[in-house]
């Protein structure tokens, strides 16, 4: 799929001025901060917290620590596992998976304050729980303050219509099974703006509005129900063909590393300055399109923490943190070196899935066609689980604007289906930059509560270790 849209350099250019030093060290930055003055619990509590996911104490909330985690995770394992990886490494080089597996390392210590904050601060209305950044910026900073939990949610209604919650995964789907029934694009039916739409994208585009409203109408129970069903299942089948993938690839492995680790700090020396490949680009994609997987930093993730039925912020703050864990280290990582191991990463004309599907198609021990009707299978449930995910974030931001007026959640989810039939018309590289570009306006309000509520962080967290110590 080539790029025919008018706007897209000029998305290109805001996502690149809106992604540059400042953000990227404002994200490292946070995540370091708590990585220290927490003294590196993403590692020290890591088994504790992976227990953690399955106890449930029975406290307050509206759905067990397991589902409040598939919620998040069936918004985050979502096309930026397959698309997002696979643009992050066409665009930055192999050294963009080193990158985002840094930043995922220091995030997962942010994402553990986001899960803890959420439950700290969160309130119950209409009937259940809400919580997430505008809660315990509003409640944790203050009322002078709520100007910042006000941005927040606003932004975060409007990223669930046009950034990562609709338009990426619609795209994503749709360019999947064009790519598996029509990637000749035979069978157009219609053009817009110069552009030809094949039926594949047509068909499949108008069956994800329709399933997902049926999903959307039963509301937040059947949005968790479906989450806690599709994660673990479409998260199994990916990584057992990735896990294969390395294995045939063995040999391999160590080469791959060394240029994975040295074009993310020296990419024109390992690629060569024809690759047009600098160490911010590489820096940026990674960071980026990390982001945009595990959400560390951005705020969506705590909206799901606040609904755990539990009675510890600690508890919960662990548990929100091996989100970052199994989506990025361990989902990403492997996707990134399966791409690097293959030269799927640097074949001309390839994008989006289409750069998975090559490494996948020429690698996996069975008919081409069946290793791409699997990986479509798999984007497929992937981005289904996070467009239903989203909507229970967008909606619980709308929810704080609107003081619960439930009419106008409705016309909002009317809304949201219908960026979903929209979402197919935009091109690849516009629906991730425009998922980049408000990623980054929504974390900053984020971010900037973090850093202002990090010292009850610490404090709360230290006493409760103190306590626990040896459980």
């Amino acid at each position: 799929m080539t790029e025919t849209w008018e706007g897209a350099s000029l998305l290109t250019r805001i996502g690149n001025a809106v992604w540059g030093w400042p953000l990227m060290i404002l994200f490292l930055g946070v995540g370091l901060l708590f990585t220290i003055r927490l003294r590196g619990i993403q590692w020290r509590y890591l088994g504790r917290a992976l227990r953690s996911i399955f106890q449930d104490d029975g406290g307050k909330g509206d759905a067990s620590p397991y589902a409040a985690l598939c919620t998040a995770l069936a918004a985050t394992i979502g096309t930026g596992n397959i698309v997002g990886v696979a643009t992050a490494l066409c665009i930055g080089g192999p050294g963009a998976l080193l990158w985002m597996l840094i930043a995922a390392v220091f995030g997962m210590a942010t994402q553990y304050a986001e899960g803890f904050l959420a439950v700290k601060y969160r309130r119950k209305s209409g009937g259940r729980w809400h919580g997430g950044p505008f809660y315990y910026i509003e409640y944790g900073l203050g009322k002078r303050f709520r100007w910042l939990a006000v941005s927040f949610a606003g932004i975060g209604a409007l990223v669930g219509l046009l950034g990562v919650g609709t338009v990426t995964q619609v795209n994503s789907i749709t360019s999947s099974v064009e790519n598996f029934f029509d990637v000749q694009r035979a069978h157009i039916a219609f053009s817009l703006a110069g552009r030809g739409y094949s039926w594949a994208v047509v068909i499949s585009g108008v069956l994800v509005a329709f399933f997902s409203a049926l999903v959307l109408i039963g509301g937040v129970k059947r949005i968790m129900k479906v989450c806690e069903t599709l994660v673990p299942l479409m998260s199994a089948a990916y990584v057992l063909c990735c896990v294969l993938i390395l294995v045939l690839c063995a040999g391999k492995i160590p080469a791959a590393l060394r240029l994975i680790g040295t074009s993310a700090f020296a990419p024109r020396a390992a690629l060569g300055a024809g690759a047009g490949i600098s160490l911010r680009m590489a820096m940026r994609m990674g960071i980026g399109r990390g982001v945009l997987t595990n959400e560390a930093g951005v705020g969506s993730t705590p909206i799901a923490a606040a609904a755990a039925r539990t009675n510890d912020p600690v508890r919960q703050g662990l548990v929100t943190m091996t989100g970052t864990f199994i989506d990025t280290i361990v989902i990403c990582s492997m996707t990134g070196l399966c791409l690097v191991l293959t030269g799927a990463w640097n074949m001309p004309g390839l994008e989006g899935v289409q750069v998975t599907d090559y490494a996948w198609r020429t690698t996996l021990p069975w008919a081409q066609s069946l290793s791409s009707f699997v990986l479509m299978l798999c984007l497929v449930f992937f981005a289904f689980a996070t467009i239903i995910g989203w909507n229970f974030y967008a909606e619980s931001c709308l929810a704080y604007l609107v003081k619960d007026n439930r009419r106008a959640v409705k016309i909002y989810r009317a809304l949201y289906i219908v960026a979903i039939i929209g979402g197919p018309y935009l091109t690849v590289s516009a629906a991730w930059e425009m998922a980049d570009i408000f990623n980054a306006l929504m974390a900053l309000p984020n971010l900037t509560a973090l850093l202002l509520l990090h010292k009850t962080v610490v404090r709360d967290t230290q006493y409760y270790l103190r306590r626990t110590r040896g459980k």
